[in-house]
């Protein structure tokens, strides 16, 4: 209890203060909860050692060295500095003496200054400041021999002083180790990773020590980002090849780099998932189909025959190391899967290669300078090779890989109404009705149709919506008119020849309907009845006026 407000005042309390007051914003069933608790703990219990070390010492060294630090040696060392003082006044006092009877014995007449007063007067000073003299060496001499006495007691304020060191440190390497075992023996149980398994090692370090790190077969970046794009991916245009936000994309990586697996909050965010494939393969430091097997791969793709260039194939995937191997495999599993979906994704096995190859396989930056003329010479071989792999995977790479979907997931594209190509419109069942005494010089025209899926026999069908949605660019109306097309034998005949309607230039061979001379009003307005009789004063032909403007796909026509 006397060491609690010291123990309050220590660095090491105020960190278990500290930690005691984030782990009450973590939930308490997670292990980092548990690690801080014991964390707490232990910087309390080094704190109240500490403290019970410094209270210790004050008492058993501290007081003792000071009280010979500031009464002890101060005593001996003035007397020290008087036993000097009295030795030199006695020294001067001594010389005057001896100066005076010499000058005294040198004038025997009386004639020297020196009178036997003052001659006796400096004998008495010299006689009393030896006696101070003396006295002062016998004080200064005195502590020395008191202080020589209590040396044996001063060792054992230094000794104390050690020994509560190596006690304090003794019991605070105690506390450690025991909260090390229980944290140990804790992580152990639960199956998470140790500190020797550190899970940042995931970009940038060899295929083989991530995998024996992980404990898996295939590197934790390539199967988390395989399953997601599996699932959600396999249709969207532009795989590996878009790049991604670079927020994103390291957000990602950062992920992956802790030894995360679930990919499921980057649903959205396929591109970004592809470019940590990409950016985990780029990084290695050994590309996974090995720079030492660089030659023996372009050797293998140059060979034109095609199933010696797959023989090829295999004799160099025989000699890959069993991570690489397994590795590559699934991969180039999945990107056939990708490529299967090309007429969705838009990537090719050639596309996949060009933007994949690179990371893949490159040559040797050191050693054989052969290797090194050869990828300057021809690196479009390193996409032959990656492509030709992609192509033909069901053949280097026998059996099928688990990638951990239901196959059910990966399935084919449903095609929106923007992608999706649009049907003919199938002819109308019957044929526009016609008007009797129609001019038999006057061909049908096939109409350039404005809108496709509006029948000439019903305006009521038609909405400007359908209208904005299947709308075709009208054809360019012709500069010059139209040569006379030969007379047709029949109208029903002629209206029997195309089943749907196709774009076509407005043609005639006589009659009044001539070319519009401005373009059909937008949206079309609802032409006049077809059965509709001219007036009775319009029988003349060359009397009538020009036809109005109709839409593209009405024909207007008019009685003899």
């Amino acid at each position: 209890m006397e060491s609690l407000p010291l123990q309050k005042k220590l660095a090491l309390m105020s960190l278990s203060l500290a930690m005691a007051d984030c782990m009450k914003e973590i939930e308490s069933e997670s292990s980092l909860r548990r690690t801080l608790e014991m964390g707490c703990c232990v910087e309390g219990s080094l704190a109240q050692a500490l403290a019970e070390y410094e209270m210790n010492m004050e008492r058993d060294v501290l007081q003792p060295l000071n009280k010979l630090s500031e009464e002890d040696l101060p005593t001996i060392l003035k007397h020290r500095k008087q036993l000097q003082k009295l030795l030199t006044d006695w020294n001067n006092a001594r010389t005057r003496l001896l100066q005076a009877q010499k000058n005294m014995s040198a004038s025997p007449g009386g004639g020297s200054a020196v009178t036997p007063p003052k001659l006796e007067g400096l004998k008495e000073e010299e006689e009393e400041l030896r006696r101070r003299l003396d006295q002062s060496k016998d004080d200064y001499l005195s502590d020395l021999y008191q202080f020589s006495s209590k040396e044996p007691e001063y060792e054992n304020y230094f000794i104390r002083f050690l020994e509560l060191q190596a006690d304090y440190h003794k019991k605070s390497l105690g506390h450690l180790t025991e909260a090390l075992g229980e944290l140990r023996d804790t992580l152990k149980d639960s199956g998470q990773v140790t500190v020797k398994q550190s899970p940042a090692d995931v970009y940038g370090v060899p295929l083989t020590t991530h995998l024996s790190r992980f404990g898996c077969e295939i590197a934790v970046p390539i199967s988390a980002c395989v399953k997601i794009l599996l699932m959600y991916g396999m249709h969207e245009e532009g795989l590996f090849r878009l790049a991604a936000g670079a927020s994103v994309l390291k957000k990602l990586k950062a992920r992956l780099a802790a030894g995360a697996s679930d990919l499921s909050e980057f649903m959205s965010e396929l591109h970004a998932v592809a470019g940590a494939l990409k950016s985990y393969l780029r990084e290695l430091p050994e590309p996974l189909m090995t720079s030492e097997l660089y030659s023996d791969w372009m050797k293998a793709a140059s060979i034109k025959e095609a199933e010696k260039r797959q023989e090829s194939y295999r004799e160099v995937l025989q000699k890959l190391p069993a991570e690489n191997y397994n590795n590559l495999r699934y991969l180039i599993k999945f990107l056939a899967k990708l490529a299967e979906q090309q007429e969705v994704n838009k990537m090719t096995p050639s596309n996949i290669a060009i933007v994949l190859g690179p990371n893949l396989l490159w040559a040797q930056s050191e050693g054989d300078t052969s290797v090194i003329d050869i990828a300057s010479a021809s690196p479009i071989l390193v996409v032959n090779v990656v492509e030709g792999l992609i192509s033909c995977a069901t053949d280097v790479f026998p059996g099928d890989v688990d990638f951990g979907v239901p196959e059910d997931s990966v399935t084919a594209p449903v095609l929106s109404d923007v992608t999706a190509k649009p049907e003919s419109v199938p002819a109308p069942s019957s044929p526009p009705p016609t008007i009797s005494g129609r001019d038999p010089d006057l061909v049908p025209v096939k109409a350039s149709p404005l809108i496709e899926g509006v029948s000439n026999s019903s305006q009521a069908d038609y909405s400007p919506t359908t209208a904005r949605k299947v709308k075709r660019q009208a054809p360019q109306r012709p500069s010059v008119p139209p040569p006379v097309q030969p007379r047709g034998s029949t109208g029903n005949e002629a209206s029997d020849e195309v089943p749907s309607p196709r774009p076509f230039p407005r043609r005639t061979t006589g009659g009044s309907l001539r070319v519009p001379n401005m373009p059909p009003p937008h949206p079309p307005q609802p032409p006049k009845s077809p059965n509709m009789k001219p007036e009775a004063g319009d029988t003349d032909p060359s009397k009538r006026s020009a036809p109005k403007p109709v839409p593209r796909n009405r024909i207007q026509s008019t009685e003899d």
